[in-house]
């Protein structure tokens, strides 16, 4: 379980770094004189991507918080398993708010169907890299170790 949680909050550390930077360039932005050309859809993107980054950050950040305030309760196994769900969760909330990002950036310097282009690409990029591709190796180790089975012969 240390290093299971070691690795994991190692893992988080990473992410939350790269969510922290797209969270505070998200949260100056309307407050650049640019940002009142943006229009409606660029208001939309903007806010799901502040959302998505928010929910991120909260995602990402709670098991080392959460760790401290369990700190040697016996409960390292579920906060393990909790941070592990959360670490998900996060990514998720960060594919979402980098898709989003992305469209906005693209919609304002390129126009509105390149927006939908570039922010389909980020948002295929991340759901390949981050969830199918490791999915489909699950599977296939599954496929290729089948679980063993006990027989018992009374």
């Amino acid at each position: 379980m240390d290093r299971e949680l070691s690795e994991l909050l190692q893992g988080l550390r990473v992410m939350v770094t790269g969510v922290q930077v797209l969270f505070a360039f998200l949260l100056a932005m309307p407050f650049q004189s640019g940002f009142a050309k943006v229009d409606t859809s660029g208001h939309w993107l903007f806010f799901v991507a502040l959302t998505g980054s928010a929910t991120a950050s909260v995602c990402f950040i709670t098991p080392a918080v959460q760790h401290r305030l369990l700190f040697r309760t016996g409960l390292k196994e579920k906060i393990v398993h909790r941070a592990n769900e959360l670490g998900l969760a996060g990514a998720v909330s960060l594919a979402v708010a980098v898709t989003a990002a992305m469209a906005l950036v693209a919609e304002v310097v390129l126009g509105n169907w390149l927006a939908i282009v570039f922010g389909a690409a980020a948002a295929l990029a991340t759901c390949w890299l981050w969830l199918l591709q490791p999915i489909i190796d699950l599977r296939r180790q599954a496929t290729a170790n089948p679980p063993r089975t006990t027989h018992n012969e009374d």
